[in-house]
């Protein structure tokens, strides 16, 4: 039957979240002995009440004077009062199990059940008085559980009122006075303690997703950084290493010079690996043409540099960096160029840099899809965080041209230079 299916999925649930419960109430222990031994703080939050009804239940045990007289034969029409006993455990039952779900505890359904043991209670306590006016503060538990919001202060106020009238109309004054007080205070407290718990769990499911992130990002920053190192470094040591091959035969000289180079690249993938991995690896922008000049040399490419202009920030050139890096990167590999030119220009409110080589045009500028977006996309994704553009594209003279543009003065620098790899 598909009711009975829901009613042990909805078990199934609920035991599920007492476990989970358990499971941080006895991690928040350990802690807090560990912490106890140490002379510190548990650096593990206390859980707070169950997140389910489970925690309410010990409360029906208020109805046991009730459930007593039913036995001991002292109530008139104990089938009835049999009935209504069961029935108000139910819907005590039901209320508070959904008072622990913001969608189910604002339904209809929820409402109507509190309404319905507010009826029920108000016919018990004129119909039997003594101990079933008891069923009045457990219903201010049930209404503090479920109408939290603006309007608890009101009605707790209006319930413990009308609990009142109705124990005043049937044992008097003195009952009516600590009926209703014990309802109004049974509301405010659970549902003050209820909502605590609640926004405890919230901010703690917050910071968990926050730090969460927070890992996702250093993660994406430093495989895009990875990436990108060893892209680059793994190119100019093939390239290096088909030109010491070829030098081999005719000019060994030539060819040692070549393997030194190689060893330089690896020595130097080595140093900006670490600090990679420290992630405090700081660009310069004079590091990265000298490296490009050595790069296009050895693939057989004329390099030409052109620098003009103040000089730039170290973040700008961090970011500038960067794109000589990506670019020729991408001359090295797909262009078969022979000749690369690189313009470095500043002046203004911007710094601009170019590099256009003669080749096919085509494949150079295509961006690479790699971890976390490297490639001239993932370039101008940075560059737009500082407030600059990157542009790439065939020249209408044949070839390929990257254009990035940056501002001097940014404060976008810190943040584009932060969450992105930084040249070295």
């Amino acid at each position: 039957m598909t009711w009975v299916r829901g009613v042990r999925c909805h078990i199934r649930a609920l035991q599920a979240e007492r476990r989970q419960w358990r499971a941080d109430h006895e991690r928040f222990r350990a802690a807090q002995r560990a912490a106890r031994k140490q002379g510190g703080h548990p650096d593990v939050d206390h859980p707070g009440p169950p997140p389910t009804g489970f925690a309410l239940l010990p409360w029906l045990l208020m109805g046991m004077g009730a459930f007593s007289n039913l036995l001991q034969g002292r109530a008139p029409n104990p089938w009835i009062g049999g009935l209504g006993l069961l029935t108000f455990n139910s819907l005590y039952i039901y209320v508070t199990f959904r008072s622990f779900d913001r969608t189910k505890r604002e339904a209809v359904s929820s409402r109507v059940a509190l309404a319905l043991m507010g009826l029920l209670t108000t016919g018990l306590g004129l119909g039997y008085g003594g101990d079933w006016l008891v069923f009045f503060p457990l219903l201010g538990l049930a209404a503090g559980a479920s109408l939290r919001g603006p309007w608890l202060g009101r009605t707790g106020l209006l319930l413990s009122v009308y609990a009142g009238a109705v124990c005043y109309v049937r044992e008097g004054w003195g009952t009516a006075s600590s009926i209703g007080y014990a309802t109004f205070i049974s509301s405010m407290v659970t549902a003050a303690i209820l909502g605590l718990s609640e926004a405890v769990r919230e901010l703690r499911a917050a910071r968990e997703e926050l730090a969460r992130r927070a890992v996702e990002k250093e993660r994406l920053r430093f495989s895009r950084d990875l990436h990108d190192l060893l892209g680059h470094t793994l190119s100019v040591i093939v390239v290096k290493s088909e030109a010491a091959r070829r030098l081999a035969a005719r000019d060994m000289d030539a060819a040692l010079g070549q393997i030194t180079d190689i060893e330089s690249v690896g020595r130097q993938a080595l140093t900006e690996i670490r600090e990679a991995v420290t992630g405090y690896r700081e660009g310069s922008l004079a590091t990265e043409l000298t490296r490009a000049r050595s790069a296009l040399s050895a693939a057989s490419v004329t390099p030409v540099v052109r620098e003009s202009g103040a000089p730039l920030a170290p973040q700008a050139e961090a970011l500038l960096g960067w794109v000589v890096r990506e670019a020729v990167t991408n001359v090295v590999r797909h262009s078969d160029a022979s000749r690369c030119e690189i313009t470095v220009e500043s002046g203004g409110e911007q710094a601009r840099l170019t590099v256009t080589d003669n080749g096919s045009g085509e494949a150079a500028g295509r961006p690479r899809e790699g971890i976390g977006g490297t490639g001239l996309k993932g370039l101008t994704e940075r560059l737009a965080a500082a407030g600059g553009s990157l542009t790439a594209g065939p020249s209408p003279r044949g070839g390929f041209t990257v254009t990035a543009e940056v501002p001097l003065d940014s404060a976008d620098f810190t943040d584009a230079v932060a969450a992105a790899p930084r040249a070295g």
